[in-house]
């Protein structure tokens, strides 16, 4: 009984913002962001691992989930590209 309660939670849209450019996914709340972030970045036109997430200046971690992190229908997740390294020669 308690899975079928489980699958009729309600869906979220999540709003991802990357450069100006926003999309919208509909996510169940206790579904991983790795999968989130994937089908992120296949709508964006980018590679897997391509960006680093965050919500509310926090990064969001590939297992984090949107109920683990308290978010609601709207909420935006902002994208950037993801950089290595930084380290500059005087």
């Amino acid at each position: 009984m308690s899975q079928e309660q489980e699958d009729v939670k309600p869906k979220i849209n999540l709003n991802i913002a990357y450069e100006g450019t926003q999309i919208t996914v509909k996510v169940k709340p206790n579904m991983r962001f790795g999968k989130i972030f994937e089908a992120a970045e296949q709508r964006l036109g980018k590679e897997p691992g391509t960006f680093k997430f965050t919500y509310d200046g926090t990064r969001v971690n590939k297992d984090d989930t949107p109920a683990g992190l308290g978010m609601e229908d709207g909420d935006q997740v902002d994208a950037f590209l993801e950089q290595l390294g930084g380290a500059t020669r005087l």
